[in-house]
């Protein structure tokens, strides 16, 4: 359900100013008819939330298409040109660059770029929000990108972790995780994904899979006699579209003065 300035919409108006079957529509429709109630202090906001949320499909998709490459840390790479390799294998965004130039690199030079699963989430946040951010905003925000894992995230993203949902939407992160995992393979232990559209998630060296492929992925590298299964957990990673939002919004008021 959504709510609107403490107005509970529960019809499908909300969806009728969408083309019908288009990404925002789907996804307005899946919020509506959610149990858990959306709230938004305008109609504006939920439209950010809806851009954010396209962009964050399409990021996956783009990627997925891509030739960004799966490595581990140790052997990871990216354009020397944009970012400074660390010895942990992350990237340190290079202080005499834009910020969204160095986001958009990673789509033009992919062959240059490859890491692991939870690094390319968040390069899909990223990838997503130069799309809905002005330039200067986006550069404002994030001025030290430091492209590793979940405990090196921007403060600006807001993302955080919401635990037992039932009803993800396109654009939350999820984990399928597998606990009993073949100690010789620790690179299947999960697999952290973006949820798309029609039942498909996006993970980084899994590609775009239904959620039973992916179990099937993660069961076929269980230890030897494991009588544990690999599951989707029932929590979502997302950043803070009412944070980004009144700083989109701030910022184009500013300007428009």
């Amino acid at each position: 359900m959504i709510q609107i300035e403490r107005n509970l919409i529960t019809d499908d108006s909300i969806q009728r100013q969408y083309p019908a079957g288009s990404t925002k529509w789907q996804i307005a429709k899946m919020i509506t008819e959610n149990d858990a109630v959306y709230s938004y202090p305008s109609m504006k906001f939920l439209e950010f939330e809806l851009d954010a949320r396209k962009e964050l499909v399409n990021a996956s998709e783009r990627l997925n298409n891509s030739f960004f490459s799966f490595r581990l840390f140790k052997d990871s790479m990216c354009n020397a040109n944009y970012w400074d390799r660390t010895r942990e294998g992350g990237f340190r965004l290079k202080k005499e660059v834009k910020p969204h130039e160095a986001v958009r690199d990673i789509y033009k030079n992919s062959r240059l770029y490859g890491t692991e699963c939870a690094t390319a989430i968040v390069i899909v946040f990223y990838m997503a929000l130069v799309e809905v951010l002005p330039p200067e905003l986006f550069d404002n925000l994030f001025s030290d990108i430091y492209l590793m894992d979940w405990k090196y995230l921007d403060k600006d993203l807001g993302v955080h972790t919401y635990r037992n949902v039932r009803n993800a939407l396109p654009g939350d992160c999820l984990y399928f995780k597998n606990p009993d995992v073949n100690p010789d393979t620790p690179e299947w232990q999960g697999e952290n994904v973006i949820m798309l559209l029609n039942g498909y998630y996006y993970g980084h060296g899994i590609g775009i899979k239904t959620s039973n492929e992916i179990l099937r992925d993660l069961n076929r590298n269980r230890a030897y006699g494991s009588e544990t299964p690999a599951y989707l957990m029932d929590q979502i990673v997302k950043p803070d579209f009412i944070y980004l939002a009144s700083r989109y919004f701030t910022y184009t008021r500013d300007r428009n003065q």
